[in-house]
């Protein structure tokens, strides 16, 4: 798939058929996530990918927008290292972009996936630092669920003129 063409008909896919994404869909999505830009190259990211289902039903319980997590094939949680870089602005920036790539990357292969923020809800931090036994450090910035998408959505048209501005506002 072209890259302008991913962009304009990605959609967020809430609904999965259950089936396992394959270890090598998985790597294909985490290079992506790794080729994302970065504040002075710092690359802050750590990924954390999920396939045990108690481990997804928890997250799901935990996080109010992520019902269909235990559903999808698996989960892939965003974290930045603040050791690594320590302005927390630029690390949820830097995990951001690595967040869209995996995006792109899922709907480019056929599959489907969503993005539930974490940060910087505090409890849903601390409930996915938690869950997932992270070190004081480590910052769970986004929750990426992604399978085989059990539903169509049309591409939606977002342009919006009146929010464009030349040289000043």
């Amino acid at each position: 798939m072209n890259v302008i063409d991913a962009i304009l008909t990605r959609r967020s896919i809430r609904k999965f058929t259950g089936e396992v994404v394959s270890d090598e869909q998985v790597n294909t999505l985490l290079k992506a996530g790794f080729q994302a830009p970065s504040a002075h190259n710092l690359q802050p990211w750590h990924f954390i990918v999920v396939k045990d289902k108690e481990t997804l039903e928890e997250m799901a319980a935990n996080h109010p927008y992520a019902k269909m997590l235990p559903q999808s094939g698996c989960g892939i949680i965003v974290c930045g290292d603040s050791n690594r870089e320590a302005r927390v602005g630029f690390l949820v920036e830097d995990c951001s972009a690595a967040i869209q790539n995996i995006l792109l990357a899922a709907h480019g292969i056929g599959l489907g996936a969503v993005w539930c923020g974490i940060y910087p809800d505090t409890d849903r931090t601390a409930e996915f630092s938690r869950i997932l036994n992270l070190p004081g450090n480590i910052i769970p910035v986004g929750l990426i669920a992604v399978g085989y998408p059990d539903e169509e959505k049309a591409p939606q048209d977002r342009f919006d003129k009146t929010k464009i501005h030349y040289e000043k506002w």
